[in-house]
């Protein structure tokens, strides 16, 4: 047996999230038996998908759902060992105990941080590039609008959008961020909608209208997007950040997809297997070249996960939030 930790849930949220909603618990993981390995994490990844999972799908008292990086530290099965380094979605756990399945093997660029894997390599790199590429289906040189571009997802979606040759603007809350945006990711235009009216700042930004929109808010910013997009336009839905504790803001202007035959598709990382190694190869080169920036927060130890999913649903983090467990 080996002590460990794992990240509960132990009461649903009301609204947004606050660290009493979770705990540390400590438990016994036991050694890998045969046809097991037992794994150290190394990252844990913190993502805004958890947010509504919290009020149904994660059950209380239980390790949180979600993914990360972890190190073989004992194996009984030949097809790993010790040493090896994996992607796994075993949730929130210090150490913990597996058959292999759901385990996939990382063979990590030793040119690039292991961190990578988890968003511009990982779920999140994957998300934006089939999202934006296939079924926001982009064309080069049009004409991009990303909504949360300082975040995970949204600044690749931005970045891809520019590598393509796009004019690419998007929104954010932050100062900060909306300067990492206009003088790192060098996008041509960035909204701060906690100090523009949103609309008319979308209209100055966008003079020839929208040909895509990248999806991750919802709400009083879908709803000043709609009548600026342009006919057949695009809109990849990732996500509705906006409702995710709780508020609902209606959208008045969703008719102006009839007449401009706009497409609104929803997708989630999984629909892109397809585009895993035209991916993996054009984020590599990208990220080698300097092409593609990224910001990421990584929080040091374990018991700090509760404190960076309150951080991350309150906007504290400037691209991937990541907790490194162990080095």
């Amino acid at each position: 047996m080996t002590q460990s930790r794992q990240i509960q849930l132990i009461r649903r949220p009301q609204g947004m999230v606050v660290a009493e909603d979770f705990a540390v618990v400590p438990v016994e993981t036991p050694d890998a038996a045969d046809g097991q390995v037992q794994l150290q994490a190394l990252l844990v990844s913190v993502d805004p998908y958890m947010r509504p999972r919290l009020d149904v799908d994660q059950p209380l008292n239980a390790p949180m759902l979600g993914s990360g990086i972890a190190r073989v530290v004992q194996s009984m099965n030949p097809a790993f060992k010790e040493g090896d380094l994996v992607r796994h979605f075993n949730g929130m756990q210090e150490r913990f105990v597996s058959d292999g399945r759901g385990l996939q093997k990382l063979d990590a660029d030793p040119a690039l941080p292991l961190s990578v894997y988890m968003h511009a390599l990982g779920g999140t790199g994957i998300t934006a590039y089939g999202g934006l590429l296939e079924t926001g289906a982009l064309k080069d040189g049009e004409q991009v609008f990303v909504s949360t571009a300082g975040g995970a997802v949204g600044s690749v979606v931005a970045q891809i959008a520019k590598i393509k040759g796009c004019y690419v603007a998007g929104s954010t809350g932050a100062a900060d961020k909306a300067a990492w945006l206009r003088d790192v990711a060098g996008l041509d235009a960035v909204i701060n909608y906690r100090e523009q009216p949103f609309a008319q700042a979308v209209r100055e930004a966008m003079p020839k209208g929208i040909d895509v929109y990248f999806e991750n808010v919802g709400g009083e910013q879908l709803d000043a997007i709609l009548p600026r997009m342009n006919v057949r336009g695009r809109i990849p839905v990732c996500g509705m950040i906006s409702t995710y504790n709780g508020d609902r803001v209606g959208v008045k202007n969703l008719s102006s997809i009839i007449y401009s035959r706009v497409r609104m598709e929803g997708f989630v990382a999984s629909d892109f297997p397809h585009l895993q190694a035209q991916f993996q190869a054009d984020m590599t080169g990208w990220l080698k070249s300097g092409q593609l920036k990224y910001q990421e927060t990584i929080l040091d130890g374990f018991e700090r996960a509760p404190e960076a999913l309150v951080g991350l649903f309150s906007g504290k983090n400037a691209g991937k939030m990541l907790v490194r467990a162990a080095d």
